[in-house]
């Protein structure tokens, strides 16, 4: 079997909610680490451990899925390109 044509809004589809899901794991790990930080620093620093932390788990896993929904669209889009000239993947399923 030949692979000649990838679905690029397909793929971007389910890589984009793939990252999405590693940026909330990365999220709560980056949030615990921030968390753990603000309490051992002095409290002069303020609630920024805090604010970093919260953040993190909103902006990551949105950053995550944008980034790659965006760069699997325009990879699907280039490998359909590509396939085109040179005839595309052989996989061999059994």
């Amino acid at each position: 079997m030949i692979v000649r044509r990838i679905g690029p809004l397909s793929l971007a589809k389910l890589t984009g909610v793939l990252y999405a899901f590693f940026g909330l794991i990365f999220g709560g790990i980056f949030s615990l680490v921030s968390i753990i930080g603000g309490a051992i620093v002095p409290k002069e620093a303020g609630p920024m451990g805090l604010i970093f932390g919260v953040a993190a788990i909103i902006i990551l896993p949105v950053f995550y899925g944008l980034m790659g929904f965006l760069t699997s669209l325009i990879g699907a889009a280039i490998y359909n390109w590509l396939a085109g000239w040179l005839g595309g993947v052989e996989l061999d399923v059994t």
